[in-house]
């Protein structure tokens, strides 16, 4: 298993990020996936899942502006994150059960 975040930057408040993760050695349409958060100095908080049928659901402090997606051809998750806020500051990492990637950064910062 061997997963890739991309995606992540500086954005202001308000603005809008598409994270990636590029999956290797599994199949992402079998699998169920989450998207993670570790805020600095803070442990780490769940976002997001997908379940194999594709069902989703959200954190509270997410929920309507945040959308987890995959593209099966391309093995990939992806998390639209929109209307971002200071509070969404964090390293973000997409998970299959007990493993994950090395993280992108996201800074919400004017």
């Amino acid at each position: 298993v061997q997963l890739a975040e991309s995606g992540g930057g500086l954005v202001a408040p308000g603005g809008s990020l598409t994270l990636s993760c590029a999956a290797s050695g599994f199949s992402i349409s079998t699998s169920e996936m989450d998207w993670v958060r570790q805020a600095p100095g803070k442990g780490l908080e769940w976002v997001s899942s997908i379940h194999t049928g594709g069902f989703a659901w959200y954190a509270d402090s997410v929920k309507g502006r945040f959308t987890i997606s995959r593209d099966n051809a391309k093995n990939t998750l992806y998390l639209q994150m929109n209307s971002l806020k200071p509070g969404d500051t964090a390293v973000y990492y997409c998970r299959k059960g007990t493993n994950r990637g090395q993280g992108t950064q996201v800074t919400v910062s004017s």
